[in-house]
């Protein structure tokens, strides 16, 4: 039996890949919002399907219910902007993102949400234990 006679099971159930893809999406941001970095439960598109927007990875972004809701159909970037949480790092990393470049939206992100690095402590020969502040 060769590859291109088997049947595969998201041939038979698109669902199953459409659910893979959405998963994948919020793989790539870590499950985190790209708009305010909170947890991210849904999918968000850049440019509304009313709009014209496809479903596609360039136009479809992780996002928290909270910024998905607000946002409704707005232009992605007049909406942005006029959130307190606004970090124009996110901003640059969504203009990536749409232009199909999400290795540099990843770094972008990255950079706009680094991770706290572990402090060494310092301790004397009393046995007492002090952090660096």
């Amino acid at each position: 039996m060769h590859n291109r006679d088997a049947v595969f099971l998201d041939e038979l159930c698109p669902k199953l890949r459409v659910r893979r893809w959405r998963q994948s999406l919020h793989s790539h941001t870590g499950k985190s919002c790209i708009y305010c970095g909170k947890p991210s439960e849904s999918i968000d598109h850049i440019l509304p399907r009313c709009r014209g927007g496809l479903s596609v990875t360039e136009n479809c972004v992780p996002a928290c219910l909270s910024c998905n809701g607000q946002k409704s159909d707005a232009d992605v970037f007049d909406w942005y902007r006029r959130q307190r949480f606004y970090d124009p790092r996110r901003a640059m990393a969504i203009r990536a993102w749409m232009d199909g470049d999400l290795r540099l939206a990843l770094r972008l992100l990255q950079w706009a949400e680094p991770t706290p690095r572990a402090v060494p402590s310092k301790s004397d020969d009393s046995g007492l234990t002090f952090q660096v502040a």
